[in-house]
Order: C-alpha cells, then sequence, then structure tokens
C-alpha cells in the first residue's frame, strides 16, 4: 500500500489502485466475495458497483468529517459510515433487483467488513482530501471490480456455456461442474496473482 503521507496525484492513485497495490492480487483482500459470488458475471458485476459506491461514498465522507471526531474512536465512525451506505446498497437491490439481492444472500451486508473500504478510509481518506479520497475508492474498487469480472468471466463460461446469461459455447459443451463450486475461484485467482506479480517483477528488473 502507497505512503498516505506521500503527495497525491490523480494519475498515481488510479496507478496503485489498479496496478500496484490493486487490493485482489497484490493485497489479497475482499477475497470473500471473491470466492463466493464469482459464478455468475450479472452478480459479481452488481456486487462490485455496490463495492465501489459503498468505497467512494465512505472515502468521501471520512474526509469531509474526519476534523469533527477524534481520532481515537475514528475506527467506530468508519464503520458507522460504511455500515450507512451499505444499508443504502441493500434497500436498493431488494426493492429493485430483488432476484440478484436473493443470489447474493449475506454477501451485500458483509461489504461492511471488507477490508478494502475500510482500508481506504483509515489509510487514504483520514490524510487526503474529499476529491482525491473519492478518486480512490472508486478506483480502489475498479481494481477490486476487474479482478473479480475476470474470475467470473471464466467460471461461468465453463460452468454454463454462458455470458451474462447468454448461450456462447458450441452445442454438445459440456458444463465444468467444479467452475460453479467457490474452490474453483482460488484457481483462477491464483492464476491472476502469479501473472500479476510476474509481469511486476520483469518491469522491475527491466527498470533496474
Amino acid at each position: 500500500m502507497s505512503d498516505s503521507a506521500a503527495p497525491q496525484t490523480v494519475g498515481g492513485v488510479l496507478t496503485e489502485n489498479l496496478w500496484h497495490s490493486n487490493p485482489i492480487f497484490m493485497q489479497v483482500l475482499g477475497i470473500c466475495s471473491a470466492l463466493a459470488v464469482t459464478n455468475l458475471l450479472v452478480n459479481t458485476a452488481i456486487m462490485s458497483v455496490g463495492v465501489i459506491f459503498v468505497t467512494m461514498m465512505s472515502n468521501l465522507t471520512v474526509s469531509i468529517l474526519k476534523s469533527l471526531f477524534p481520532r481515537k474512536v475514528r475506527m467506530i465512525v468508519q464503520v458507522l459510515i460504511i455500515a450507512f451506505y451499505v444499508i443504502i446498497v441493500d434497500i436498493v437491490l431488494r426493492a429493485y433487483l430483488p432476484d440478484i439481492h436473493e443470489a447474493l444472500g449475506p454477501y451485500v451486508g458483509l461489504i461492511i467488513t471488507n477490508c478494502i473500504i475500510m482500508g481506504r478510509a483509515e489509510a487514504f481518506a483520514q490524510s487526503n482530501g474529499p476529491l482525491l479520497s473519492m478518486w480512490d475508492g472508486i478506483t480502489s474498487g475498479a481494481g477490486y471490480m476487474g479482478v473479480l469480472m475476470t474470475i467470473a468471466f471464466f467460471r461461468e463460461l465453463l460452468a454454463f456455456g454462458t455470458l451474462f446469461g447468454f448461450t456462447v459455447m458450441p452445442a454438445g459443451f459440456t458444463p465444468w461442474v467444479l467452475m460453479a463450486m467457490p474452490p474453483s475461484a482460488f484457481f483462477f485467482l491464483g492464476i491472476i496473482i502469479w501473472i500479476g506479480k510476474t509481469i511486476m517483477y520483469r518491469q522491475q528488473e527491466a527498470a533496474a
């Protein structure tokens, strides 16, 4: 994770959160949802958008209010702020997308305990301005979303022969039952981490 005390730029925050400090394949945070909801692209997309919204709004709110509460209770306040936005996401899904809300089950509520959201509020929003903190929340969520959507793409394709519910595999395709099960996400997550670390290592070698 980058040093929040160092000067931050829009481009620097984007690069850090999408690549150098990607919350999933670099920091290995928030992987519970990577294992649980990535069997279908639609569910993964909705979950990811919810995390982006909560991370963005939590960062913005913490950055605006940070001077109004003592540092000793900042963690409690951050949890309350995050819970507030998670409740909004839960209500919206329950009202407008009940089927997806049911499919996601308890994982919507567990956004509250997502280490990515609390980590960005504590490490970034506490030390930076509102707009940059909001941008940090968006890009952190986008980094999370990118990895989850990649995993969901292969899992849905191999498990059901579909993408976003539309059949794309030819007739006679035999579904890989294992791909519909959460342990298969470990396999793809491991591959993504391996590829990401390898590319980064080679970039460091080239720079040296």
